[in-house]
């Protein structure tokens, strides 16, 4: 006799953007399983559970009783209190960024997935892209990473500044580059249209030297998501939009006359179902004990740099109005 092989039991938490790709994705994997749906908005979660396949929707602690793994998709201030309460109830936990909301909160979170032995994973996506991989491959000794994202105005991700919702992919993927602790980061920064940062321009600098110039804007009027990367294996442009990646170094690709021994390599890549690898990625850490790709700690160090941005937001917010170059708000009574 056959016997079917286990799949991982998913509970969701959030009917939003993210919670309803998640469901989705979940229905539609060959290892895991939608048990429930919980949201505080009923219809909306009816709406999400009826799209994929008529699951239930349930209260937090059913959705735990019957659950092996909760995806929690809530709105980032959220998501510390119910991953903790997952954790807590020896359930594996996919938590969007940020993990949370202070670097006590994440090592918090982590210490409660070792307590219990079970797996916490964070939504870094970008983790899972076939850009990452392709910089990653070509670059490990980086002197200057350049990096812009900028989006038009929408207004989901505007419960977080622009460097909780749209920085933070690239402060880890420059994270994932340059292997040495940050030194220090001068920003500034501005709330136009939220209560939040909605526009943002880092400089971190990094202890072994590396420099990276990070900036990010939810309130353009085009998208574009480009990274240049100076390095000593050569230089790399990448535009993620367009899906291309072109590296002038020694190593790689096709010769270029007249230049000394320089090649060129030019690279595309094809759209690449990046939710499905890590969904994919999360069952085998939580059915076969996988390596986590994206673990606590790297959600973490993503985390504290994205505070360190916010702080060096406010340290600049701070000399200005000292220096009379700004006018403090208003304090209303």
């Amino acid at each position: 006799m056959v016997h079917a092989a286990r799949r991982l039991r998913i509970g969701i938490v959030g009917a939003g953007h993210f919670g309803r790709f998640h469901a989705l994705k979940v229905l539609s994997g060959a290892r895991e399983a939608l048990v429930g749906i919980h949201d505080p908005d009923a219809a909306r979660a009816r709406k999400v559970a009826d799209e994929a396949g008529g699951v239930p929707v349930l209260s937090y602690p059913d959705l735990l009783a019957r659950s092996d793994a909760i995806i929690v998709a809530a709105p980032a201030e959220y998501h510390f209190d119910l991953a903790r309460e997952a954790l807590a109830a020896n359930r594996h936990v996919l938590v969007e960024k940020p993990m949370a909301a202070t670097l006590e909160q994440a090592d918090e979170l982590m210490a409660l997935a070792q307590k219990h032995g079970v797996v916490l994973q964070v939504g870094h996506l970008l983790r899972y892209s076939a850009e990452h991989r392709a910089i990653t491959e070509r670059i490990t000794r980086p002197l200057y990473i350049e990096a812009t994202r900028i989006a038009p105005y929408k207004p989901r991700g505007t419960d977080v500044s622009v460097i909780l919702d749209l920085m933070i992919h690239d402060l880890d993927l420059v994270l994932a580059i340059v292997d040495s602790p940050i030194e220090s980061v001068d920003a500034l920064g501005a709330a136009v249209s939220s209560p939040f940062e909605d526009i943002a321009n880092a400089r971190v600098r990094f202890e072994n030297g590396c420099v990276a110039t990070i900036a990010a804007s939810r309130i353009s009027l085009k998208t574009e998501r480009r990274m240049r990367v100076f390095s000593q294996e050569g230089y790399l442009s990448a535009d993620f939009m367009k899906r291309e990646l072109t590296m002038i170094g020694r190593e790689r690709g096709l010769p270029l006359p007249g230049t000394g021994g320089f090649r060129r390599e030019s690279v595309t890549w094809r759209d690449h179902d990046t939710l499905a690898a890590e969904h994919a990625a999360f069952a085998a850490a939580c059915l076969d004990g996988a390596k986590v790709l994206v673990d606590g700690a790297a959600g973490r160090r993503a985390l504290a740099a994205a505070l360190a941005v916010t702080q060096g937001i406010a340290a600049t917010r701070a000399r200005m109005e000292a220096s009379g170059l700004i006018i403090p708000p208003v304090q209303e009574d």
